[in-house]
């Protein structure tokens, strides 16, 4: 007969500290002789195991009470697994035990003998593994009184309890090959590789091969097995740092997603991998100049172009870059800056030119180290001072580094009264004549020389402080030198008219025409394509009116009215006198007001010399000086009563006036 454990016909009993399940049955059946009743038990042990880190302890009852009766001797004791018995030569060569205690039988296995197996689990997601064997027990009893043998036979499958496993994490990364490797195990022959969970998601196998990354699995003789990966450096999975500026610092974190087989149970491994490595390469830049511009160019390193630029005191910004005829490749970048541009610094002015300097500072986004630097200065044509035949001197005086806090409005000549005609937060521009500001003059053997001096007084007219004292003084010398050869003495005499000269009379047309020089020498004149001029404030203009085309000798020409305006039309207003009734315009009363384009307009009259004439045909300006013959700003005076036949209107061309 057989039964289940745990059912209404079996029940437990505790033999010798053995936990034990009994099955007992009586069969009745009919002989010759009457009826028969024999009586059967199984009993058959449900614990009695015990367990260290490498040995499995079997224990069962020397005596099985519910199998026996009155004293017994044991006869034979035999230990075998799976069912198949082992002589003394096989137990000792596999390391097990039989032996007996005053109560028990114990067999002793070695965990991890052959004869049994290793299986995979995965409580909570963890690593386990447990030993399994089957030993079997042989046991023949001989009862003392009856000479009855009892022959007891037991398989008892035994599983151990879960072992946690740390998997052995084998980083073999060498740096320098710039590809992390790694080595994952071992595990028993159940477990499976199914996927990889990189930082930028999860990816089969095959898909980290088809990626190219390197992995592959490793049996072992002793029936494991282990994982190996390898990842580029260089691969998208791998996050990058910069503990320190030249170093780099590359993590690669992962977990193994791994399943237990057949039951495909999963559970996962993660594994962090980090190298570092010297290898940054810093970006690289080089600058030139040409006679106004800085030329900067930027060869990336292996950052590429993740740094923030900074151009003198400012970060680069998209406007700047606008403004810097920026350009960007995956490679290098460029720059093309003016000397004057707002970023540059001024460290030194001579007299032909102005020293430039441009900053370029080029700083890691995360931790502001310095990747590379560039000051470059250059030498750019600029004329400080210039010396014009007429007397006036210019000059340009320009904020240096060293005086920072210059504001070259304040500067002077040195008479204080004479200021900058035009100035900014960088230059200031004088025009004066040399006998005035203070101008001294000095003679040498051949030379004459006018000096002067840019300066910057620590008190103004109204007594407040223009800086610091402890700022450094501002000075700056300023000289023309004009050649004195000799002094020549000339004599003249003039004989008296013996007539006066008369035009003759008659009709034709005559024509006058008004033409700007370039400088007093009236040689060189701007041509209808110069046009518009550009002139600085108060630089003399060199205007002529010429009678052009005529073959009387005795005509002679007079610039009746001259004026300026703001516009091409000659009527228009406002306007400015020059010359009113032939004479310069003596009492301009009025303030100054800059203009960015004038015109020059005037009325020219010719006139037969030999004629009685009043009004402008008596000559150029034969009024008495001192009188005025202003009129009020943009009003036009009445035309005069010059013959409309012999009056001529010209004009010039537009004139740009400009600070600088």
């Amino acid at each position: 007969m057989r039964s289940p454990y745990n059912t209404a016909e079996t029940y437990s009993e505790d033999v010798a500290g053995v936990p034990m399940e009994v099955f007992r049955v009586s069969a009745y059946y009919m002989a010759p002789q009457g009826l028969n009743v024999v009586n059967l038990v199984a009993a058959c042990p449900k614990g009695g195991v015990l367990f260290t880190e490498d040995m499995i302890s079997w224990h069962v009852p020397c005596r099985v009470t519910p199998l026996l009766d009155g004293r017994i001797t044991v006869s034979e004791m035999h230990m075998g697994i799976n069912g198949q018995r082992l002589d003394r030569s096989q137990m000792a060569a596999r390391g097990y035990t039989l032996s007996t205690t005053d109560f028990h039988i114990v067999v002793e296995i070695p965990v991890g003998s052959p004869d049994g197996y290793y299986k995979s689990h995965a409580p909570d997601y963890q690593y386990h593994i447990t030993y399994f064997v089957e030993p079997m027990l042989e046991v023949l009893w001989r009862t003392d009184d009856t000479q009855d043998n009892t022959r007891y036979k037991v398989l008892f499958p035994i599983m151990t309890p879960l072992m946690p496993q740390s998997p052995q994490i084998q980083d073999d990364t060498v740096p320098e090959t710039r590809v992390f490797s790694v080595l994952l195990g071992t595990f028993l022959h159940d477990v499976e590789l199914r996927n990889i969970t990189f930082s930028t998601g999860v990816l089969t196998v095959e898909e980290s091969n088809a990626k190219g990354f390197t992995v592959q699995e490793h049996s072992l003789a002793n029936g494991s097995k282990s994982f190996s990966l390898q990842v580029p450096f260089d691969a998208d999975v791998v996050l990058k740092h910069n503990p320190e500026r030249l170093v780099t610092s590359y993590f690669l974190p992962l977990i193994f997603g791994l399943i237990i087989l057949p039951e495909e149970t999963p559970f996962a491994l993660p594994v962090d991998l980090q190298a570092s490595l010297q290898d940054v390469v810093l970006p690289i830049m080089a600058g030139t100049c040409d006679q106004n511009q800085f030329y900067i160019s930027v060869k990336f390193g292996s950052h590429g172009s993740n740094f923030k630029a900074i151009v003198g005191p400012r970060e680069l910004t998209a406007e700047m870059a606008q403004d810097y005829n920026f350009y960007e490749n995956s490679t290098h970048l460029s720059l093309i800056l003016p000397y004057t541009a707002k970023d540059a610094v001024f460290e030194l002015l001579t007299a032909e030119s102005v020293k430039s300097r441009i900053d370029l500072i080029l700083l890691d986004r995360a931790n502001d180290w310095v990747l590379a630097d560039l000051y470059l200065a250059c030498y750019f044509p600029l004329k400080a001072t210039e010396c014009h035949p007429n007397g006036t001197m210019t000059a340009v005086a320009v904020k240096v580094e060293s005086t920072r806090n210059l504001k070259p409005s304040q500067l002077t000549l040195k008479d204080q009264s004479c200021t900058p005609q035009f100035s900014d937060d960088r230059f200031a521009y004088f025009s004066f004549s040399v006998d005035t500001c203070g101008t001294t003059r000095t003679f040498f053997d051949d030379y004459m020389m006018y000096g002067n001096e840019i300066r910057l007084s620590y008190n103004n007219a109204q007594g407040a402080a223009n800086t610091s004292p402890v700022d450094p003084d501002y000075r700056q010398t300023i000289s023309c030198f004009y050649v004195v050869n000799e002094t020549q003495t000339v004599a003249f005499s003039a004989k008296p008219r013996t007539y006066e000269p008369a035009a003759e009379i008659g009709t034709g047309q005559l024509m006058v025409q008004m033409r700007l020089s370039q400088d007093p020498s009236y040689e060189l004149f701007y041509q209808a394509e110069d046009y518009p001029v550009v002139k600085y404030l108060q630089q003399p203009l060199y205007f002529e009116v010429e009678l052009m085309h005529s073959t009387d000798p005795h005509l002679e020409l007079i610039a009746e009215n001259c004026w300026a305006t703001l516009y091409e039309d000659r009527t228009s207003l406002p306007s400015w006198d020059i010359i009113v009734d032939s004479c310069e315009n003596r009492n301009d009363s009025y303030a100054t007001i800059f203009h960015p384009v004038i015109y020059v307009h005037c009325d020219a009259v010719i006139c037969d010399p030999s004629s009685q004439a009043d009004g402008s045909c008596r000559g150029q300006c034969v009024h008495p000086p001192g009188q005025s013959y202003s009129r009020p700003a943009g009003v036009k005076k009445e035309r005069r009563s010059t013959d409309s036949t012999r009056q001529r209107q010209i004009s010039s061309g537009a004139i740009i006036l400009s600070n600088l």
